[in-house]
């Protein structure tokens, strides 16, 4: 979201909340997907700690079930550290086809009772069910039909969270997890919010939370009670977003026909790293976690980026193209590694280092098929 002119009064509060409290929104998010499916398939696996990834030295968790969670083993979590914390982790190779095969299943489920359903991954997506197409009733409603079709149909567990905007929904989503439900109603978002701490906020990671910390922010309420101006000074062009969030505001409509740009991710080293041998080992890392996000998203691209940003906070990109579609995860790593070896011996240290495949076609950048169901009309209720 682009920043307002300085000079300009800060949103109208009343005007927003009313505006979105007019759309009736459910964010859908499986529990533990990957490894849920790895446990429904077989059955030794259920009631133990399962990490889906390699678990080689340079291996990354891609999902980890709620047994290994337990122990702290994440996602994106190096799998030498995630065998430490859990010593009697069990690594399951991803099967992305079965992953995407079950993901299909539950799409299906989401467009019998809407069509403006906006994936944002494999495992998660919105749902804008204003428009009471099957005559149901309420919000709630649907999304408890949801959980249970899914339940019944792909023996797995989802937790739902409705609201009358995205940024709600899916911080509802999460509240009562696993297999749990959250209902933010009309007039709740502000008081909501104010109780969350600041880390719950989508788009706010370990150093932007520490960097509210330092600030005196640790909640919704705390943020609440900074102006535009300060978050402005503090935070950029994020300054906006915090401002709504803190107040429960969110007018970003749910998009049936959202394009995927692009699929990344990145690290900020506990230490600087200047030396070869160290950032191509992280480098290594990298590769695995972004390519485990391409394969969760279904998207095909053609530009792989590397990011890194040195000691003094300078950016520096490269970027290459191919011909057509980056094929496996082999020419994905391929095109990485040439792009790090073009820019080595680094002149100062890095903090850091990202990777993004863009230039997206395929599954995860197209359109979700829409067209209204006939069954039934009116406004949902809660």
């Amino acid at each position: 979201m682009s920043a307002a002119a300085p000079h300009e009064p800060p949103p109208d509060r009343d005007d927003e909340e009313t505006a979105s409290a007019l759309r009736k929104v459910i964010h859908i998010d499986m529990d533990a997907f990957f490894a849920s499916v790895e446990q429904r398939d077989n059955p030794a696996l259920r009631g133990k700690p399962v990490a889906v990834g390699g678990s080689s030295a340079r291996g990354v968790v891609a999902a980890a079930s709620y047994e290994a969670r337990v122990f702290g083993v994440r996602s994106a979590m190096p799998s030498v550290r995630a065998a430490r914390l859990c010593p009697e982790l069990i690594f399951c190779p991803p099967r992305f086809e079965v992953y995407k095969a079950v993901s299909r299943q539950i799409r299906q489920i989401f467009l019998h009772f809407t069509p403006h359903v906006e994936p944002l991954s494999l495992d998660e997506a919105y749902l804008d069910v204003t428009d009471d197409l099957r005559g149901i009733g309420s919000a709630t409603r649907i999304a408890e039909l949801i959980r249970a079709r899914i339940k019944a149909e792909t023996g797995l567990t989802a937790s739902a969270g409705v609201s009358y905007n995205k940024f709600l929904a899916k911080i509802a989503s999460d509240q009562n997890k696993p297999d749990g439900l959250c209902v933010i109603r009309p007039g709740e978002g502000a008081a909501f919010v104010a109780t969350l701490p600041v880390k719950r906020f989508h788009g706010v990671g370990p150093r932007g939370a520490e960097k509210m910390a330092a600030l005196g922010i640790a909640t919704g309420a705390d943020l609440a009670q900074r102006d535009l101006a300060f978050l402005r000074q503090h935070f950029g062009s994020q300054a906006d977003y915090l401002y709504r969030a803190a107040r429960g505001i969110d007018l970003r409509r749910v998009r049936a026909d959202r394009p995927r740009k692009s699929v990344g991710g990145e690290r900020t080293f506990e230490r600087d790293i200047g030396s070869g041998p160290a950032l191509r080992e992280v480098l290594e890392r990298i590769i695995a976690l972004v390519w485990e996000r391409v394969e969760r998203s279904g998207a095909r691209g053609r530009t792989v980026t590397l990011k890194l940003k040195d000691t003094g906070f300078r950016t520096i990109t490269r970027a290459k193209s191919l011909p057509g579609p980056v094929a496996d995860e082999a020419q994905f790593a391929e095109a990485a590694r040439a792009l790090l070896e073009g820019l080595l011996p680094l002149p100062e240290p890095v903090r850091l280092m990202g990777l993004t495949l863009s230039a997206l076609e395929g599954e995860g950048s197209a359109p979700v098929p829409t067209g209204a169901d006939p069954a039934g009309q009116g406004t949902l209720p809660f």
